[in-house]
């Protein structure tokens, strides 16, 4: 059963071979959902590595290592954090019913609020990306940053948080992680984050914000998702994911 999550939890958080799990429950999704921020952890070393190695090429090329960094973690993605971004906000753009505004999601296109959506996101996770390279701490930023944005997950679904609809992702995780385990998973990120900060000599309290924020946000989306679609989905996942990383690098930068 934890190869099976471990194999989740890369098959469905990135584009990364995990092999396909033999089962998949509730009780694998739910470990799945825990391990989320190890495989952000993962994620955000090779984006790591990609914006140290143009900085040092480039020294005076912040921009660009920044947009690479931003655009590796949303490859290794696979871009399905995006898509579901996109999908919930042209679902809460619609004003809809809870019924039409689940049928907006499971369409495959992408209207103006969800280009809106993911334009917007990335503009500021390659700004706040590039203020961070210019005072010292690029790839600390990215790793901290999509660690933590993955942190989102275990909250978003704890044991409050029911499913949205039957079938798909959400129906897999949704109420599985109770909020003990989500806490013990918080204070793991938090003393690894606050450990990055440290030795790479990065502003401690800035990644400490970082993670309360990026908790903060799993609340905010869940608690929207629960009263506009009465639960969560896999692209409310997606969308939690992807507003945590922004929000993350903003109080790394500003930190």
């Amino acid at each position: 059963m934890k190869l099976d999550s471990v194999r989740l939890a890369l098959g469905t958080l990135t584009v990364l071979p995990a092999g396909v799990p033999t089962r998949v429950d509730r009780e694998v999704g739910k470990r799945a959902m825990v391990l989320a921020p190890a495989v952000g952890l993962l994620v955000g070393g090779l984006a790591a590595a990609v914006v140290a190695v143009v900085h040092l090429i480039r020294p005076d090329a912040d921009l660009l290592a920044a947009a690479l960094g931003v655009l590796v973690v949303a490859g290794l993605s696979g871009g399905l954090h995006l898509d579901g971004m996109a999908d919930f906000a042209d679902a809460l753009a619609s004003r809809r019913d809870r019924e039409t505004m689940l049928r907006i999601m499971k369409q495959s296109d992408i209207g103006p609020f969800g280009v809106v959506a993911i334009v917007g996101v990335l503009i500021l996770d390659v700004a706040a990306l590039t203020a961070c390279l210019q005072s010292g701490r690029g790839w600390q930023a990215i790793l901290i940053a999509t660690t933590v944005s993955r942190l989102t997950l275990p909250w978003s679904c704890r044991t409050s948080v029911p499913a949205a609809r039957p079938g798909g992702l959400g129906s897999y995780v949704a109420a599985t992680v109770r909020p003990i385990t989500a806490t013990f998973v918080s204070v793991v990120v938090l003393a690894v984050v606050l450990v990055l900060s440290w030795l790479s000599s990065a502003h401690v309290i800035g990644a400490a914000a970082a993670v309360l924020l990026a908790v903060a946000v799993a609340f905010v989306v869940s608690r929207r998702a629960r009263t506009a679609l009465g639960g969560t989905t896999g692209d409310v996942l997606g969308a939690t994911v992807e507003l945590a990383l922004p929000v993350a690098l903003l109080a790394l930068a500003l930190g």
